[in-house]
């Protein structure tokens, strides 16, 4: 049996890679929106996690499908840049899924705790901690997707 990532003969990986493309930029755009904005935080709730461990699934499955695709079109020229970036994206989205779950968990349940005691400093200080692990991974995770669809764009059209 056939246990390559197809749909209707055609790879599947153009496909994944449009959702990847979409849906990591939102994904960011949600974490630094609950971060930096408590009316988003509030009505964002738990999509901004939720939204990252989609992610955590769909990467993965994106670079199986392009490996796949690479192997069935041979060697191209900047197939193989295109493929070296995607590979590193796995753990810049783990990172984002750590940071939005930690600032989730934080918000929903240890910053509301350390309000009631009156404890500011220690408030601000994990504040700060996750607003620059938020810009941080954000930022890192953003770049390497652009450097990835770029890479891939001239690998395809170049």
């Amino acid at each position: 049996m056939d246990d390559t990532l197809q749909l209707d003969g055609l790879p599947l990986h153009p496909l994944l890679v449009h959702a990847v493309v979409v849906l990591v930029p939102l994904v960011v755009l949600a974490l630094l929106l609950a971060q930096f904005w408590p009316a988003a935080r509030r009505r964002l709730g738990v999509v901004t996690p939720l939204g990252a461990l989609a992610m955590l699934a769909l990467v993965p499955v994106t670079v199986r499908a392009g490996r796949e695709l690479a192997a069935m079109v041979g060697p191209v020229p900047g197939v193989a840049e295109h493929q070296a970036y995607g590979e590193r994206m796995l753990p810049w989205v783990i990172g984002l899924f750590v940071v939005a779950a930690a600032q989730w968990v934080w918000f929903r349940w240890g910053e509301p705790r350390l309000r009631a005691s009156g404890r500011r400093g220690p408030r601000l200080a994990v504040w700060w901690v996750l607003a620059a692990a938020s810009v941080a991974v954000a930022t890192g995770t953003l770049w390497l997707l652009l450097l990835t669809g770029g890479s891939g764009a001239r690998a395809v059209w170049g």
